[in-house]
């Protein structure tokens, strides 16, 4: 099926659901899954850096506007990819027929609930590691590309809030942005 987009970013801050919905997506319709948290945490690991402890002002500013300068090649040049990383959608702001999804999370207690699962740690770790890594990761973008707020819904096609939205329910609205048809999608959902 041709869709009237050739590529699709997903952004999102911390353990609001871009992962869930970026693999799902890609499972249904059959693209290829970039996550660009993958790529910087092979590089975390790679120069001993905890990236929960740590966040971008542990990378230097070149292997930031590295990513970014990647994000934006990838995006003009390829197709079919469902990139997912924090700010694809910002990025991808001036690249025409890239669909820009922007995954928020209007109760911080879900969010932090994730993280506490995910990562087995406290709720104040939880809360800690989302705090550090955020500020981190918007000062240094600040400082790298400007006094912008990078989730501003503005730069965003749809933009779905997981707390009021499922698994099911956030995949069956991108489809839906994108004229596929989604029928049973709960036997493939993960």
């Amino acid at each position: 099926m041709e869709l009237s987009y050739k590529n699709i970013t997903i952004s999102g801050k911390i353990a609001v659901g871009t992962t869930t919905l970026a693999k799902n997506l890609s499972k249904i319709i059959g693209w290829k899954h970039v996550n660009a948290g993958f790529i910087q945490r092979e590089y975390d690991r790679k120069n001993h850096i905890h990236e929960n402890m740590q966040g971008a002002s542990a990378r230097s500013d070149e292997h930031e506007k590295g990513i970014e300068a990647m994000t934006k090649r990838l995006l003009i040049e390829k197709h079919h990819l469902v990139y997912e990383a924090w700010l694809s959608g910002f990025v991808a702001r001036k690249i025409p027929q890239v669909l820009k999804i922007l995954v928020v999370c209007s109760e911080d207690a879900i969010r932090v609930d994730r993280v506490v699962n995910r990562e087995n740690i406290s709720v104040e770790e939880a809360k800690q590691w989302i705090k550090q890594r955020e500020e981190e990761n918007i000062n240094k973008w600040k400082k790298l590309y400007g006094d912008y707020d990078f989730w501003d819904r503005k730069y965003y096609d749809l933009v779905i809030d997981t707390y009021s939205s499922g698994r099911l329910e956030t995949l069956g609205k991108v489809l839906d942005k994108l004229g596929f048809p989604h029928d049973n999608l709960s036997t493939i959902v993960t």
